[in-house]
């Protein structure tokens, strides 16, 4: 749909997807294809390597120079991407954050990969309680950056967000895309069949050394990883990797449903149709 705007309108598109801007991570991440990515130009596909550090604040800063230059020779630009975070970054501005040192962050994973899930939870619950009633209690990675915070400053990362909306100097219409569930969680399974297909184990097996690096605290790799370690077998990974992208997903769309500036298009009819609607409701015409 994206790709589709974009040529419409003789565009570029941007990519708000915290994980395949690494050059290291494409089938795990589900990447444009190559055909897909000569098709439209995209910025932020393949742009950093695992080891440069990203968050949202960053990919703020980024996509907004991005825009600005193209705004010099597009009336219109295209963002895409399931990182809600990032795009709420980007529409909304975020929070100043400080720096947390390294050495707190690298002793943080180190611990979380030698003892698990459960104990990082423990540690955030009993750390950060405040943070902890309305964290998403299973994604490792929001746990560890609230540690980081309680460890790095003694308090919680929830004093440092401010929600203070910034006012961009361009317009912003927000379109997403819905499902029925049953649908949705089966094109998931398949494509986690298709990724395995298209080498996602040797992929991940390249990437071992590397595990450690936040980048690689990502549904599809860390599966692997266990089994890499021997914790547990290929075909198990698998179907974790289908359950935990089907959470993901879920917590995706529960995030997205909170904006209520989103516009939800069916994506099992005529997606062309409900997005011009949408379109000329704000008198936005194609090139």
């Amino acid at each position: 749909m994206a790709i589709q705007l974009a040529k419409q309108f003789g565009t570029e598109i941007i990519s708000a997807d915290s994980r395949q801007c690494y050059q290291e991570m494409n089938i795990g991440v589900a990447r444009p294809s190559a055909e897909e990515l000569s098709a439209v130009p995209h910025h932020f596909i393949a742009s950093h390597t695992v080891q440069e550090e990203m968050n949202a604040g960053i990919f703020e800063q980024y996509a907004l120079a991005k825009t600005e230059a193209l705004f010099k020779n597009h009336p219109v630009v295209v963002m895409t991407g399931g990182t809600g975070l990032y795009i709420k970054a980007f529409c909304e501005g975020i929070d100043e954050m400080p720096a947390i040192p390294s050495a707190v962050r690298e002793k943080i994973m180190l611990a979380y990969e030698t003892n698990g899930l459960q104990w990082l939870q423990e540690q955030v619950q009993q750390k950060d309680p405040v943070f902890w009633k309305t964290a998403e209690q299973q994604n490792p990675q929001r746990l560890m950056r609230a540690l980081e915070f309680v460890e790095a400053t003694g308090k919680s990362i929830t004093l440092f967000r401010a929600g203070k909306k910034v006012e961009r100097p361009f317009r912003i219409i927000k379109i997403g895309l819905e499902m029925p569930r049953e649908w949705l969680n089966e094109r998931i399974n398949q494509r986690v069949d298709t990724m395995m297909q298209h080498g996602l184990l040797e992929e991940a097996k390249s990437l071992f050394p590397f595990r450690h690096l936040n980048a690689l605290q990502t549904v599809g790799y860390q599966e692997i990883f266990e089994h890499l370690e021997g914790k547990t077998d290929l075909n198990r990974a698998v179907e974790l990797i289908k359950q935990h992208t089907r959470q993901y997903a879920k917590r995706q769309m529960t995030w997205f449903k909170k904006d209520s500036s989103i516009h939800w298009v069916n994506a099992a009819a005529n997606i062309n149709r409900q997005t011009a609607e949408i379109l000329q409701q704000y008198n936005i015409l194609s090139a």
